[in-house]
């Protein structure tokens, strides 16, 4: 790996990739460097286009870091990852996507990840996703989840800035117990464009959701927020979209909820709005410039 690729991994990835238990790093389509250990294995398929993730029932606290960089111009990727979490384990998954892009055509990344959760496990999944150059970045992230009695994901989800165009599409199914919680926060600048979409069936007795998307959009960018969430037994949801905007922008948000058993308890909220005049000058009187409290606000609200 060069520079470039080493600061695009440091945007996407938290922590040191050599030190966790299995990583897969891929660069323009191409696996460039892998580890495996002996409760959790990294299958390349056989036709190059991803990974089979393997985790062995009873597996504590491993962590897995699965990064995608794209330093070409005018390349698209596409990728099908498949995670299958045995039985009782409790694992952390790091992906992301870092695109570089200095060429005057779009480069695209189309990452399909779907997970298979057995009973009573755990998966803590972050995903960043960022972009740099003159270049268009796109990136579309699609997450499929099916969730066994009384296991558990937590899913936070960043982009960070730079992606010119996203659509993320998530689609989960929960059986008996077995609880979701997705954390989203987007920020768009420019005439960048970004899509969210939830579709989540509570198909088992108890079985629970809660979605928290915080969005900040700038300049002439737009937003849409779109979820869709089915209660099918005694279960519970609810759903929370909070955008901030400025200038031009525009943010619509679209939560929907569908009780199709007498206790199924949904709830959803929107609220979109600028940043409250009270706020900024609260701020400024403590020596701030407008731009600094403006930023001071936007970093809380999106922490």
């Amino acid at each position: 790996m060069n520079k470039t690729d080493e600061e695009l991994l440091n945007k996407v990835i938290d922590n040191s990739i050599q030190e966790v238990d299995s990583y897969n790093i891929r660069k323009n389509g191409k696996r460039i460097d892998y580890k495996n250990n002996p409760y959790i294995e990294i299958i390349s398929k056989e036709d190059g286009k991803g990974i089979d993730i393997y985790v062995k029932e009873n597996t504590l606290f491993g962590i897995i870091d699965i990064p995608v960089i794209i330093t070409k111009g005018g390349f698209k990727d596409v990728v099908y990852n498949d995670f299958h979490i045995g039985k009782n384990s409790n694992i952390i998954i790091v992906a992301g996507c870092g695109i570089h892009n200095n060429d005057n055509h779009d480069s695209i990344h189309d990452g399909i990840h779907r997970f298979y959760l057995e009973e009573n496990s755990k998966v803590k999944y972050i995903e960043k996703h960022y972009g740099e150059g003159k270049g268009k970045k796109i990136l579309n992230p699609v997450t499929e989840i099916e969730m066994k009695k009384g296991s558990n994901m937590t899913i936070d989800s960043t982009q960070i800035e730079g992606v010119d165009k996203t659509i993320r599409t998530t689609k989960a199914s929960l059986e008996k117990d077995a609880t979701l919680i997705i954390n989203e926060k987007i920020k768009t600048y420019k005439k960048q464009f970004a899509k969210t979409d939830f579709i989540v069936n509570l198909n088992g007795e108890n079985a629970s959701c809660h979605v928290t998307s915080r969005s900040v959009a700038i300049d002439n960018s737009y937003q849409e927020f779109t979820s869709f969430v089915t209660g099918n037994a005694k279960s519970f949801a609810h759903i929370e979209c909070d955008a901030i905007i400025q200038n031009n922008a525009s943010v619509k948000a679209k939560p929907e909820i569908f009780a199709n058993h007498v206790d199924a308890n949904l709830i959803h909220e929107a609220a979109i709005g600028k940043i409250a005049g009270e706020q900024l000058i609260k701020l400024m009187s403590l020596g701030l410039t407008e731009k600094e409290a403006e930023k001071t606000i936007i970093d809380g609200f999106l922490k």
